[in-house]
């Protein structure tokens, strides 16, 4: 208790100690960022940390909506053919000055191409820049194969072609990996022989600008003068981390933060009866599965992971973790999305037919791993909790299971890798409102050793949503889409968990924050009363 306190008492000295007449809004995160360029990476927490606050795109999602709206690109065209994507650059956006760097030229197509480009091509310079990073998004939708070039028009006209239709590929550019980073910024530290703090010490266009980071304990960003929006209303903006939900709501009550995520489901109440703190709510466009290793025995057998599944009493983890707000997942995307197959029937919650199967496909005395994720996620606010229910379910039927977890940072590389061990919880939050976002990216077979963890790459499901990307008519989409659903739920490498509401819980002071379906944590347009 007195490294809280301490740590507590740390924090609002330091926020106290500003000008006095500066506006500072403490966000109590989940969790720390495993670096500062977003293409590295697919966690929703590091996004959270980099790309939002940081840096922009060339096209962006309305607050609060999955639509598509101009970014860092005023305006662009797409050819008849649909192979083609002109994006003109938006004049006069500044990159930010800070105490590590100072621009001396705005943006234009020399960045956009270098931020895609470092991504797309092994020969360049920055592309294995950080060791043991991998383009995992980029490369998880299938953008390799996809992209036949990237050719600069004019200084403020870039050029996408394509090898084939890809009906998504104007949202997916949206999304946190197509985060515009600086070129001039790159090549100096590439000059300086630092390039991996481009990691480190992060420079974009976006709203905030990086100041500081403690490792595990706080980030600190002051709003960018030189906004091409416009400066924002607060002046400095702190994400304090704070693993436990518990200790957030503390935080929280106590005004030491301002906002929290994934509050405890047990605490929601007291909050919404708390004067002095408001509660938004909103479906997740979400969902949290368990993930078999496809890859190693036995679950290599679908009979084996069909036995597992069965064995599962979903509804407890719901009620354990949500206090009911949350749904049983059925589909490995959300019912609130166009192209979900409710026409499916889920696995039954039969113990003695699950140990039945078990034993007819052969597997005695079985022995696995059971991952939890030891940060909450919107899909899964207590992995332990739930790992723990599916701990005694699989007892039930003869199944050993250790519960295993580890740092949030390495849990994910961890869990990619194809010779992983038992099975894992995670899950996702869409990432731009389309089905292509959770069934080629999270079981696509381009995402295997990736965002696919099960490791399954199954040819029949993989050339459904692969037919369903090229294609523009979303009924004939929808139609695939349902299609696939049907052979995930037959070859089961996933157990479906849960698609949960989302609580946000802030204080009466903030004003302006509006919910991101898509899962974001963002303070754009955020005000807070003095």
């Amino acid at each position: 208790m007195k490294k809280l306190s301490f740590a507590a008492a740390l924090l609002a000295a330091t926020v106290l100690s500003g000008v006095a007449s500066a506006k500072t809004l403490v966000y109590c995160s989940e969790g720390s960022p495993e670096g500062f360029d977003p293409a590295l990476y697919t966690a929703g927490t590091t996004f959270d940390a980099s790309s939002r606050p940081v840096y922009n795109r060339l096209v962006e999602f309305k607050p609060g909506t999955t639509e598509i709206e101009p970014g860092l690109a005023e305006s662009y065209e797409i050819s008849d053919d649909g192979l083609q994507y002109t994006f003109k650059i938006r004049p006069g956006v500044k990159f930010q000055t800070t105490d590590y760097f100072t621009p001396t030229r705005e943006l234009n197509a020399d960045d956009v191409i270098f931020s895609f480009e470092r991504q797309l091509k092994a020969d360049n310079p920055y592309n294995q820049y950080v060791t043991g990073g991998a383009w995992e998004y980029f490369a998880g939708m299938g953008m390799p194969d996809l992209i036949a070039s990237i050719e600069k028009v004019d200084d403020m006209t870039v050029k996408f072609v394509l090898k084939q239709k890809e009906a998504p590929f104007l949202t997916n550019l949206g999304m946190d990996f197509g985060s515009i980073v600086s070129k001039e910024y790159a090549d100096k530290l590439a000059e300086a022989g630092t390039k991996e703090q481009l990691n480190q010490k992060p420079i974009g266009t976006g709203p905030f600008q990086f100041v500081d980071y403690q490792l595990d304990a706080r980030i600190q960003y002051k709003a960018n003068p030189d906004y091409w929006k416009g400066k924002e209303k607060i002046d400095d903006l702190v994400f304090a981390i704070t693993k436990e939900a518990s200790v957030r709501y503390q935080k929280l009550q106590a005004g030491e933060c301002h906002v929290m995520p994934y509050p405890a489901a047990a605490d929601v109440a007291a909050m919404k009866a708390d004067p002095n703190l408001q509660v938004m709510e909103e479906n997740g466009l979400n969902v949290a599965y368990l993930a078999f290793n496809t890859m190693q025995p036995p679950f290599d057998k679908t009979e084996v992971r069909k036995a597992i599944a069965g064995a599962i009493n979903k509804q407890a983890i719901v009620d354990a973790v949500f206090q009911g707000a949350a749904s049983v997942a059925k589909n490995p995307m959300p019912p609130t999305m166009w192209g979900y197959n409710d026409a499916i029937e889920d696995d039954k919650y039969d113990p003695a037919a699950a140990k039945a199967a078990l034993e007819a496909a052969g597997v005695k005395d079985l022995s696995m791993k059971v991952w939890a994720m030891p940060v909450a996620r919107p899909y899964m606010l207590d992995a332990r909790r739930a790992a723990e229910i599916i701990q005694a379910d699989l007892a039930e039927i003869g199944v050993k299971a250790e519960i295993v977890t580890y740092e949030w940072a390495e849990y994910l590389d961890r869990s990619k890798a194809k010779d992983r061990d038992g099975a894992v919880i995670l899950g996702w939050t869409g990432d731009n409102g389309d089905p292509d976002n959770f069934l080629h990216t999270l079981l696509g077979c381009d995402a295997v050793g990736g965002n696919n963890r099960a490791q399954w790459c199954n040819e029949e499901f993989d050339k459904l949503v692969t037919q369903a990307k090229t294609s523009t008519d979303q009924a004939e989409r929808a139609k695939l889409y349902e299609e696939a659903q049907v052979v995930f739920k037959r070859e089961a490498p996933w157990v479906t968990l849960d698609h949960s509401v989302v609580v946000m819980p802030m204080s009466k002071k903030v004003s302006g924050y509006v919910m991101s379906p898509l899962g974001h944590h963002a303070f754009t347009g955020v005000d807070i009363a003095e």
